[in-house]
């Protein structure tokens, strides 16, 4: 069995999950493909940006893997844990962000990670995260309640307050404060996750790594030939203003791959490829727009009475 300071069967694990993520959403754009560009951190450590442009489905869409290393953490990383200053590290991760073309079609975010800090005489520190979100542009009952279904499903052989718990944890994590409001209809997010045991917690994120796939690939195929119009395309460059109001923001991700001196045009690869803001715009009253905003980003239960 792996061991908390063996982390090969992590990287392994995290290599081909962004394979098999890449390979799978080629296939269901079915006209651009993945490029792929490796990097090296100054510091310690380097990775692979996996990125799509200008396709049938995707607009643009990375799925990068990472896997830095160091003497020292910065302030992201130590503030909230104190302790761990002082301490080397590793961090390795997959996360990936899909901007469709289609406005129909959800925005989706997943990340899964593994983060370890040694010193000498000392037991290591250790600990898992990730999870992963939606973002949808044009509300769709259905998609949400799918979404979530998968996102309950990969809980629940870990217990039964497990997706309930992470729920929730999404929801006040994609949380834009300064403008009161969700950044989508959550999913899972989780961090710090060692309470488990390794053995137990490597599985977890092998579940919900393995699952993003199983959410998104039939929400596309269920958008994608749907018609839209400008105003529309409109109003989602205009949603993806709050998406990267977030990530610059609020996201620790961001924070600590920029402090650490990680590549930042792969730390950046989440950002839309065309954005709007618009001064103090206010959607139609009774608008689709402004039943995205009204009815899916107030947190609810999107599994209530769902079978």
């Amino acid at each position: 069995m792996p061991s908390p300071t063996d982390v090969a069967a992590v990287k392994s694990y995290l290599m081909d999950l962004q394979e098999r993520i890449s390979r799978a959403l080629a296939a269901a754009d079915g006209t651009a493909d993945f490029r792929e560009d490796e990097w090296q951190r100054p510091g310690g450590g380097g990775g692979r940006s996996r990125i799509i442009e200008k396709g049938a489905v995707l607009e643009k869409g990375g799925v990068g893997f990472s896997h830095v290393f160091g003497d020292g953490m910065p302030p992201s990383a130590t503030a909230h844990r104190p302790e761990l200053a002082g301490r080397s590290f590793q961090a390795m991760g997959v996360s990936l962000v899909m901007h469709p073309e289609n406005p129909h079609i959800p925005t989706s975010h997943a990340n899964v990670r593994f983060f370890i800090a040694e010193k000498p005489d000392a037991d290591p520190v250790w600990w898992f995260g990730g999870g992963f979100d939606l973002t949808p542009y044009y509300g769709n009952e259905d998609d949400c309640v799918h979404w979530h279904q998968v996102a309950h499903d990969a809980c629940a052989p870990f217990g039964a307050e497990v997706y309930p718990r992470f729920k929730q944890w999404c929801d006040e994590y994609f949380y834009l404060k300064h403008r009161n409001e969700a950044r989508g209809i959550g999913g899972l997010f989780f961090d710090d996750l060692n309470e488990w045991g390794f053995e137990r917690c490597f599985e977890f994120l092998r579940a919900i790594g393995d699952a993003y796939l199983d959410a998104y690939l039939p929400i596309i195929e269920r958008r994608r030939h749907l018609a839209y119009t400008a105003e529309q395309k409109a109003f989602q460059e205009y949603r993806r203003g709050r998406y990267v109001e977030f990530n610059l923001v609020w996201d620790r991700g961001t924070l600590f791959g920029l402090q650490t001196g990680g590549r930042t045009e792969s730390i950046l690869m989440s950002l839309p490829p065309t954005v709007r803001w618009a001064y103090n715009w206010e959607p139609e009253p009774g608008s689709e727009e402004a039943r995205l905003v009204e009815e899916f980003l107030p947190p609810r239960d999107w599994l209530k009475g769902a079978t």
